[in-house]
C-alpha cells in the first residue's frame, strides 16, 4: 500500500481534525443557500427535469459522462442552445391523453390513456452558451485553481494503483471532472482540469471506490444525491488534512446534489469520517513506518 506522506498526527488528532472539517461543510452549506445567488440557481433547476431510474439508465448508457440533459427548448431557457450536428441522447417521455370509447352498454365515455413517447435530450458539453447572465446562475459550484503543492493527485493514483484499479486522464464532456467504474476497475479523471482541482477529484473517486464501488448502478441513481455528497465530502475532509481548502467548490457542489438540506450531511457524517480516514492513512506513513522506508 502506498504511502508517501508523513503523519505527525495523533489517531485522536486525526480524528478530531477530520471531524471539525466534517462539520464546517453543513455551516458552508447553510450560508449558501441563505444568499441569493442560491434563488437564482434554485430558478435555473426548475428548467429542468427529475428522471426516473430507468431513463438515467438509458442516459448513462449512451453518455456515461453526461453531467445535466434537458431537451432542446429547455436549454434555450437557461440561455444556451444546442451545439448544430450533436446527437440527442433518447429516452422515454411521459404524456397523457384523454380518448373516448364505447363502454359495453353502448355509451361513450372518456379514458385517460397514458403512453411513453421516446424523445431526445442533450448533455449541457453539447450547447453553447447564448446569454451568459441565464447560464451563469446555475454555477455555484467553481472549479479550483493552483497547484498541488503537497502531491496529492500522484499519491491517490499511486495508492488506487496499487489496489489494483486503472487510472487515465482523459477528455470528458460537460461539467463531469471524473468518473468510477466498478465494472472495470477504472477511475478517469478530466484533462482538463488545474492541478490543485484534479487532486481533490482524485480523492471524490477514490471515495467512490471506497464506499460504493459495489453498488449496483440502478441503487447508486436511485441514491445519487447521497452519495454524490459522502464522496465530496470525504474529497473536502481529505484534502483540508492535507491543507488544501476545496470550499469554493465542494460547498456548491455538494449544496445541489443535497438540495440544500444540511441533514443529508450530518446524516452521511459517519460513511464520510470512515472513508477520510481509509484514505488518508493509506496515504501517509508514521515517523517510525517513513524511517524504516528511508
Amino acid at each position: 500500500m502506498a504511502k508517501t506522506f508523513k503523519n505527525t498526527k495523533t489517531v485522536e488528532e486525526r480524528k478530531a481534525e477530520a471531524a471539525a472539517l466534517q462539520a464546517k461543510i453543513a455551516a458552508g452549506v447553510e450560508s449558501l443557500t441563505d444568499s441569493e445567488q442560491w434563488e437564482k440557481y434554485l430558478r435555473y433547476c426548475r428548467a429542468f427535469h427529475s428522471y426516473s431510474v430507468n431513463n438515467c439508465l438509458l442516459i448513462m448508457a449512451q453518455m456515461p459522462e453526461a453531467s445535466r440533459v434537458a431537451g432542446f427548448r429547455k436549454w434555450q431557457s437557461v440561455g444556451r442552445c444546442v451545439s448544430k450536428g450533436q446527437k440527442g441522447i433518447r429516452i422515454f417521455g411521459y404524456a397523457k391523453k384523454k380518448i373516448e370509447e364505447e363502454n359495453d352498454q353502448g355509451d361513450t365515455e372518456e379514458r385517460v390513456f397514458e403512453y411513453f413517447p421516446p424523445l431526445s435530450v442533450f448533455d449541457i458539453s453539447q450547447t453553447e452558451i447564448i446569454d451568459e447572465d441565464k447560464a451563469s446562475a446555475g454555477e455555484i459550484a467553481h472549479r479550483l485553481e493552483g497547484e498541488d503543492a503537497e502531491g496529492i493527485a500522484d499519491a491517490v493514483e499511486k495508492w488506487l494503483t496499487d489496489e489494483g484499479w486503472t487510472v487515465t486522464t482523459e477528455a470528458i464532456g460537460g461539467q463531469t471532472n471524473g468518473m468510477t467504474s466498478d465494472k472495470d476497475r477504472k477511475v478517469i479523471i478530466s484533462e482538463k482540469l488545474s492541478p490543485a482541482q484534479r487532486a481533490k477529484t482524485m480523492i471524490h473517486e477514490a471515495a467512490h471506490v471506497v464506499l460504493h464501488a459495489d453498488l449496483d448502478p440502478a441503487e447508486y441513481i436511485a441514491h445519487q444525491g447521497q452519495k454524490e455528497t459522502e464522496a465530496e465530502s470525504v474529497a473536502y475532509v481529505v484534502a483540508g488534512m492535507f491543507g488544501l481548502d476545496t470550499s469554493a467548490y465542494t460547498i456548491g457542489y455538494i449544496a445541489g446534489w443535497a438540495q440544500g438540506d444540511t441533514e443529508i450531511i450530518r446524516s452521511t457524517a459517519a460513511n464520510v469520517l470512515k472513508a477520510s480516514h481509509i484514505i488518508y492513512e493509506a496515504l501517509t506513513a508514521t515517523e517510525d513506518e517513513a524511517a524504516a522506508a528511508a
